[in-house]
């Protein structure tokens, strides 16, 4: 039986500094936000930014980091850990992988309240590059839009580094994206108070739609 250790108050205090870091980055912009801001945020003293980061410029290493950390394990348990996808030799698997990686992109980035802030801090961050950019692109972007792209190849044949399955992939996952950058317009037109679960479920069933309407066209196209 394994035990889960205690998080010591150093740790708790170090994550709950980047919680409120990645909200305030977010929401004000990294010049718009002091780290007396950001401690009072996170109920902690103004010398733990220093002492846990060095400074407010590691603790925006520190939140480009934890979200590189998060959407890993989120990508990890829909398309199997890296470096290799798991076996999807056949066309009929590598599609549902396809529709179940949808599903785990609503899930994550348009029901979970939480990753309002991931997303904020990456419009910033696309609007302005630092390292900060640089290191979620080379942590999120790159490596889980490169294994959509095996995988649309698995499940049409077409080349995974070719400019239209590249360009695709980018269409699948820019759909689910807008549902969270465009939230508030989303809800306003469908006349939702909220995405909740029943939210989140219609726009699987429409993304999933949407993506086999693409592979039914591919597949006439060869025909």
């Amino acid at each position: 039986m394994t035990t889960t250790q205690p998080v010591s108050a150093a740790e708790q205090t170090r994550g709950a500094l980047i919680q409120a870091a990645l909200r305030l980055f977010g929401e004000k912009g990294y010049d718009g936000t002091s780290t007396r801001e950001i401690a009072g945020a996170a109920r902690a003293n103004i010398g733990s930014i220093a002492y846990h980061f060095g400074g407010k410029e590691g603790l925006r290493a520190a939140c480009a980091e934890f979200i590189v950390e998060t959407v890993q394990a989120v990508a990890d348990q829909a398309l199997g850990p890296q470096p290799s996808l798991p076996q999807a030799a056949d066309p009929e698997t590598a599609q549902r992988m396809l529709s179940a990686g949808i599903e785990r992109m609503v899930d994550f980035i348009v029901a979970r309240p939480e990753s309002g802030a991931f997303v904020q801090f990456i419009l910033r961050e696309l609007a302005h590059p630092t390292a900060a950019l640089d290191r979620v692109y080379s942590g999120v972007f790159e490596p889980t839009h490169r294994r959509l792209c095996e995988l649309w190849e698995r499940a049409t044949g077409e080349p995974a580094e070719d400019e239209r399955t590249k360009l695709t992939v980018f269409t699948m996952i820019g759909q689910v994206v807008y549902f969270r950058i465009g939230r508030e317009a989303v809800m306003r037109r469908m006349g939702w108070s909220a995405i909740g679960p029943v939210e989140a479920g219609k726009i699987v069933e429409t993304a999933r739609f949407n993506l086999e309407a693409v592979l039914a066209a591919r597949g006439r196209q060869k025909q």
